[in-house]
């Protein structure tokens, strides 16, 4: 019974240790994975859609379960930085949340930058999604971006990933 009484309030901590994250910005954050925006004119670019669950319905619709989100942007270049332009939040009704950038940032060669939404956040609902916008003075390793979501319900705990997919235009040729 301490055990669980000590793991609960473990948790609770990491909760609210994690409600304090969400409100720091990334500049201060992640102040060791990032550099100087370069000064050369930024000649490429993409973007990133990455769908997130922040809450999923369960047991045929009945049930509820919300989830923690942690959005991960890495670097993959060893040598240039990426610059990251915009990171956006929007629910399942496509209207935007949360926008994580007050500028652009630059990643060190290799670095990750990460946004945590905590579980009590369910803003997003059963369809959230982030866009990602990025640049680069020149050719460059394309990013990864993906979303880790964990929770649980009972004694069941539950964790995934979803990996964001490339902005494209899609049409005729």
């Amino acid at each position: 019974m301490w055990m669980g009484l000590a793991a609960a309030m473990l948790l609770c901590l990491l909760a609210s240790a994690a409600v304090a994250q969400s409100k720091v910005n990334i500049e201060q954050n992640f102040a060791d994975s990032l550099t100087a925006l370069p000064k050369d004119e930024l000649s490429v670019s993409g973007g990133f859609y990455v769908p997130a669950y922040s809450s999923v319905a369960m047991s045929q619709g009945k049930l509820r379960v919300d989830f923690s989100v942690t959005l991960s942007v890495h670097n993959a270049s060893e040598a240039q930085p990426l610059v990251v332009r915009r990171i956006a939040y929007f629910d399942t009704a496509g209207k935007q949340v949360e926008s994580y950038l007050k500028a652009p940032v630059a990643l060190k060669p290799l670095a990750t930058i990460s946004v945590f939404i905590p579980t009590d956040d369910v803003r997003g609902g059963t369809g959230a999604n982030f866009i990602v916008d990025w640049a680069a003075t020149g050719e460059i390793a394309e990013p990864a971006v993906e979303a880790l979501m964990v929770g649980g319900v009972a004694n069941a705990h539950y964790a995934f990933i979803s990996q964001g997919r490339p902005t494209r235009t899609a049409g005729k040729k």
